[in-house]
């Protein structure tokens, strides 16, 4: 794939990590992206807002902006990792599974595995593995790549490479994707580019975002992420839809989310375009 061909989105995690403080609503996260420069939008259960349940809606203030849906992410307050929730969790999946059918090439992103339950940590692969994969079923028959989402925060189950290795072992290559993180992997191991290269096969597509020596996220081209070896890596990606989300969660994003996405889109015109 050439850079040319890369499509650049945004996630609206910058502005649910800051919680109460964000007052805004959906509308308000499509303004700034759009005036950011971005073609597409990742957005979550937490900030659809309004517009939840109301897809035809929310496609209309897409276009009036100019913008395409990505993904739609979602997590779980059980992790993905409790038996006795796989049931509740599916029925979450297929929500949102059928809300992002309303939108052509739209993804379903599922967050990392958090482990919150008592017992064995190995045992919790074995769970996620079911939630995802039955999720992935779910998606086949709607039309929709589900996708998994490893992180890197605190009591996560997918957090180094082990990990990695381990839930990829346990998944259908052809229900659940990957969504590659680029800053979640150099938190957790520091192995990027072999991690993109080994499962190549499963990204769908990626985010991307910068952390520097210590694993504090800092803004894209500031920190310790080798933007153009994973934009390399992405184009050998077979399956890989040509979209480069940016997240972001800098201190900086903090004190100005827009103006923090709109800073991180400039730059990434140096390497994409």
């Amino acid at each position: 794939m050439n850079v040319k061909d890369l499509k650049v989105g945004c996630q609206t995690f910058t502005w649910e990590m800051l919680g109460k403080a964000w007052t805004g609503g959906p509308d308000d996260l499509l303004k700034a992206i759009a005036d950011g420069g971005y073609a597409g939008i990742e957005i979550t259960d937490t900030m659809i807002g309004h517009y939840a349940g109301k897809p035809a809606e929310f496609a209309a203030a897409l276009k009036a902006s100019g913008l395409m849906l990505v993904s739609f992410a979602f997590g779980s307050n059980s992790g993905f990792t409790l038996k006795e929730k796989i049931g509740t969790d599916l029925d979450t999946a297929k929500r949102w599974i059928d809300f992002a059918a309303a939108f052509p090439g739209a993804l379903v992103s599922m967050g990392s595995a958090t482990v919150v339950s008592d017992g064995p940590r190995d045992d919790k692969f074995a769970i996620a593995a079911e939630v995802y994969n039955k999720a992935g079923e779910l998606g086949r028959k709607a039309g929709v790549d589900v996708a998994v989402h490893p992180s890197s925060h605190h009591n996560t189950l997918l957090f180094d490479r082990t990990d990695y290795d381990t839930i990829f072992a346990l998944l259908d290559p052809d229900l659940v994707g990957w969504v590659p993180d680029t800053g979640h992997i150099l938190r957790g191991h520091k192995d990027m580019a072999d991690t993109l290269r080994t499962h190549r096969d499963r990204i769908r597509y990626i985010h991307l975002k910068d952390v520097d020596a210590n694993g504090t996220w800092a803004m894209l081209g500031k920190g310790v992420c080798d933007t153009p070896a994973v934009i390399e890596i992405a184009g050998t990606a077979p399956r890989f839809n040509g979209w480069l989300v940016l997240e972001e969660e800098s201190e900086t994003a903090a004190a100005d989310p827009a103006g923090a996405v709109k800073t991180n889109r400039q730059t990434m015109r140096s390497y994409s375009a």
